[in-house]
């Protein structure tokens, strides 16, 4: 299985970032390859002007063409997920996401941004072909307190709901553990 994440942080250390790098490490190690994109780091005149012949984007829209799960993190705002996730998201072909499991996380200042995973986000994952969305994980920031070696540390309940969420993928993939160990510490990635 190829995986793919997509960070839609435009902060190179966030919460949502942190709840991606842990679903992905999880599963980067059963996976034939693994690949992390912080959409921040593509060229921003690239993103925004839908300019297909830089290699940089392509090869990220590739990447999700190309993936069989595709873990997806962003930071709420505004009862919405974030607009570089968007503008990424709106680059994929209409069926970008068809026939491939995606799991959405997302972080949010309050438990009131909740309902941004089913009302904002996997209306948009649907509509670009995803039919296989598993349960999503939304996580307040008061849930995950900034770590100083760590980066964050979230409470067990949040650690409970992301292994949940990872387990539809252990009927269809059995390498991967129904156990997880419970905290990572976050890096920077490229």
């Amino acid at each position: 299985m190829q995986v793919v994440s997509l960070s839609g942080s435009p902060s190179p250390r966030s919460r949502s970032a942190w709840l991606l790098e842990w679903a992905h490490k999880h599963l980067a190690p059963r996976a034939k390859t693994a690949r992390q994109l912080n959409l921040r780091g593509l060229p921003a005149f690239s993103l925004l002007t839908a300019d297909f012949r830089d290699p940089d984007l392509c090869s990220a829209i590739d990447a999700v063409l190309d993936a069989d799960v595709v873990l997806v993190g962003t930071p709420v705002y505004k009862a919405a997920y974030s607009g570089l996730l968007k503008t990424f998201l709106d680059l994929l072909p209409q069926d970008a996401l068809a026939g491939k499991v995606v799991l959405p996380l997302a972080t949010g200042g309050s438990p009131v941004h909740l309902l941004a995973i089913d009302y904002a986000l996997k209306p948009v994952l649907g509509a670009l072909g995803a039919r296989h969305l598993l349960d999503g994980v939304f996580v307040a920031d008061s849930q995950m307190p900034p770590h100083d070696t760590l980066g964050y540390l979230p409470d067990d309940a949040v650690l409970a709901r992301l292994e949940r969420a990872l387990a539809p993928l252990a009927a269809q993939w059995p390498a991967l553990p129904h156990s997880t160990p419970s905290r990572l510490p976050i890096t920077e990635s490229a």
